[in-house]
């Protein structure tokens, strides 16, 4: 039996072989649409929610897993370990963060043999996933709480994000922007590039390129200059737009020095907020 559980939620862009093989468990967000709630990757696909928002009519939204969607992971897991440890999104930008923590005030009563660790990991999509994944290959060898844990928050400072959003239309519509908001109505129809790095835990613009073929050309080049030569890992997202993501998954496995080369879609928990059409890379290297 392992000594420690990993639970994260369910915006981690993680394949669902690797989920399934390291024995994570993903408490998904919650999609609305038309007054009734999906559990995001359960009740609903992502290629569903895509398709909804290319009409642009009756857009979806998306609401936090409850403390109860917590609690009952938590309350699964003490099952099976005395020890668990659940790693979220950024609190930054989300508050799923200060749900998993009240969740563990709740239950820590009823489960008060089983030691929960919380951990924000400052990062979203893939990035949060490599966290995740770091946590969970090193409990798959049997390393305890504490050592799961440290393992958790030293991935944390080397993962970044890059993303291309196809149009700054939905990020504007759910008031997502940020401090891209000056460029709403000047340039939606330009293909923004945003990063998202764990100092600072929050999505920024850092590039407007006014084409899409640019844009993948300088989310290709701001990669590189990111990684240069070091052995990477890579998880290449898509946002209904699967051609594209393996054309750039297949580019930068013959460019670069890959040790892990992932193709994940786009979560819509995020997606919601982000559009159909984003092409992102979520990486560490080495």
């Amino acid at each position: 039996m392992r000594k420690v559980a990993v639970i994260a939620d369910g915006t981690c862009c993680l394949p669902a072989d690797l989920v399934r093989t390291l024995d994570i468990k993903l408490v998904p967000l919650l999609i609305w649409h038309k007054d009734r709630s999906y559990k995001d990757g359960i009740e609903i696909t992502p290629a569903e929610v895509y398709k909804i928002m290319r009409r642009r009519e009756e857009m979806p939204t998306t609401s936090t897993p409850s403390p109860g969607d917590f609690m009952e992971a938590y309350r699964q897991a003490s099952l099976k370990t005395e020890n668990v440890i659940c790693i979220t999104l950024t609190s930054r930008q989300s508050k799923v963060f200060d749900s998993a923590l009240l969740a563990r005030a709740l239950i820590e009563d009823d489960l008060s043999d089983t030691s929960i660790e919380i951990v924000d990991s400052r990062a979203v999509a893939g990035a949060l996933g490599f966290v995740v994944l770091a946590a969970a290959r090193a409990a798959s060898e049997g390393a305890d709480l504490a050592e799961v844990t440290r393992v958790a928050r030293e991935m944390i400072p080397r993962v970044n994000m890059l993303a291309m959003v196809d149009t700054l239309f939905y990020l504007a519509r759910t008031g997502r922007v940020g401090r891209a908001a000056e460029w709403v109505g000047s340039i939606l129809d330009m293909k923004p590039i945003l990063e998202h790095n764990t100092s600072v835990g929050e999505t920024a613009p850092v590039a407007r390129p006014r084409t899409r073929a640019k844009a993948m050309k300088q989310l290709t080049e701001m990669f590189a200059e990111r990684v240069g030569d070091s052995l990477v890992h890579v998880n290449i997202h898509h946002a209904d737009e699967r051609e594209a993501g393996e054309k750039l998954s297949a580019e930068i496995a013959a460019k670069f020095n890959c040790a892990e080369i992932l193709l994940t879609e786009f979560t819509p928990g995020m997606g919601v907020h982000a559009g159909p059409g984003v092409i992102g890379m979520s990486f560490f290297t080495e």
